[in-house]
């Protein structure tokens, strides 16, 4: 599936509309995240781990609170390059991503992880079952 078209399907996910710039950086993040481990959602989620926000990335994707996350913590933890990369997706500066991203990627994670844990499956058709 294309980038605008997962970004489109995360932005309605988000409640922000198909052309929202989230919903199109979270796609870009989701599709980098996942071309090395198969499905994204997981990718992007061991990433920011791994990165040190296991509990906070814990809390998104369990049934209780979600722990907030800041922008600079996100741009610490994403790979090189994979911020940028979002930010000229959404059209933003790497700073105004970071915070925009760290805003919008729990909601997304507690959505797209209603059962209190990672699904399997295209990400396309567990965003589809949410809508």
């Amino acid at each position: 599936m294309a980038d605008n078209d997962l970004g489109s399907l995360l932005g309605n996910l988000l409640g922000r509309g198909s052309h929202s710039g989230s919903g199109k950086m979270l796609g870009a993040l989701f599709n980098a995240a996942g071309s090395e481990a198969g499905n994204p959602l997981e990718g992007l989620l061991v990433q920011l781990t791994d990165g040190g926000l296991g509990t906070k990335v814990a809390s998104w994707v369990g049934t209780g609170e979600n722990e907030n996350v800041s922008g600079a913590e996100i741009a610490q933890v994403l790979p090189p390059g994979l911020l940028a990369l979002a930010a000229r997706t959404g059209g933003l500066g790497e700073v105004d991503a970071a915070d925009q991203i760290a805003e919008t990627l729990p909601v997304a994670v507690d959505k797209l992880t209603p059962e209190g844990q990672t699904p399997q499956g295209a990400l396309e058709e567990l965003i589809a079952q949410q809508l």
